[in-house]
């Protein structure tokens, strides 16, 4: 027999077996993609918590909530003491007329609309140089903190170190997703390639007679491990795709504006990591389940 045969009929043979055995692939497919789904689902949330945390940590900024007996004297030095203050950009003061307008956008909420302009506290609102220092931030917030004119001060590091812990929350979760989802990828995969070797089991037969090595034979149980891999991982992507542009269609624009971003979708490299790892993932798993079942 020539080598020409050798190299292409048995595999051509082997790969119209594989295209008989499509059901299984999809069933396979889905099931990978339900996995991949739920790590997807995670590292969105994670990054999105990720854009927001760093969008609040160089956010700059401080609100100075002015005690009700305040004067406009008093309000005027201390706006002036701040902006001659080192690190800070702006300083805008906000009346409780104002502070009503912008918390009551439109008449929708009648609890709201409701509350005389007294319940919104006139405040200054400060932003800060991009370069500037949790220290100084929170020295300057001391200092004005003790002053008489000022009922409270809020500089959003609070909120920062609970989306902080949040998103460690999230990565440690993210970590436990990805565990569940290579075992379940080992589980399907090599389930899946013991089936089609069994089903398969003539034509690998008659490789081996023929002379077909061990690596030949295994080759395209591999490579479509891998592909199942891939395409596991890449209907899970579109599949969160279409829900993200779902809940992105509903998302409140004002909530955007409070949080300072809006929601994005993973980045291509993470997702063309996602689908990299599903190939090399089938393509491992094929490799070991079918080193013992082909052996010589």
């Amino acid at each position: 027999m020539g080598s020409s045969d050798y190299g292409w009929k048995p595999r051509i043979g082997a790969w119209r077996a594989g295209r008989s055995d499509w059901r299984v692939h999809v069933l396979s497919v889905f099931s990978l993609a339900v996995a991949f789904v739920c790590l997807a689902a995670s590292l969105l949330v994670v990054t999105n918590l990720a854009a927001v945390r760093d969008r609040w940590s160089r956010a700059g900024r401080a609100t100075v909530y002015l005690r009700e007996g305040a004067t406009d004297s008093e309000v005027a030095a201390l706006a002036k003491a701040l902006e001659g203050t080192d690190g800070v950009k702006r300083v805008r003061h906000v009346s409780s007329q104002e502070a009503r307008r912008e918390v009551v956008s439109d008449e929708s909420d009648a609890a709201l609309a409701s509350l005389p302009p007294s319940a919104f506290p006139a405040s200054l609102e400060v932003g800060f140089s991009d370069d500037i220092e949790d220290v100084a931030l929170g020295a300057i917030a001391v200092k004005l903190r003790a002053l008489p004119a000022v009922e409270s001060v809020e500089t959003y590091q609070r909120w920062t170190e609970r989306l902080s812990s949040l998103l460690t929350g999230g990565v440690t979760a993210s970590l436990c997703l990805a565990v569940i989802v290579l075992a379940a990828v080992v589980s399907v995969i090599g389930s899946t390639m013991r089936l089609l070797l069994n089903r398969r089991r003539i034509e690998v037969e008659v490789l081996k007679l023929v002379g077909a090595t061990n690596g030949f034979v295994r080759q395209p149980f591999v490579l479509e491990g891998a592909t199942q891999g891939a395409a596991g991982a890449t209907g899970a992507l579109v599949l969160l795709g279409g829900l993200f542009l779902i809940v992105r269609g509903r998302f409140d624009h004002e909530l955007a504006n409070l949080l300072g971003v809006s929601p994005t979708f993973l980045p291509w490299p993470v997702a063309f990591g996602m689908v990299a790892l599903g190939a090399i993932l089938g393509a491992t798993t094929a490799l070991v389940s079918l080193r013992k079942m082909v052996a010589v």
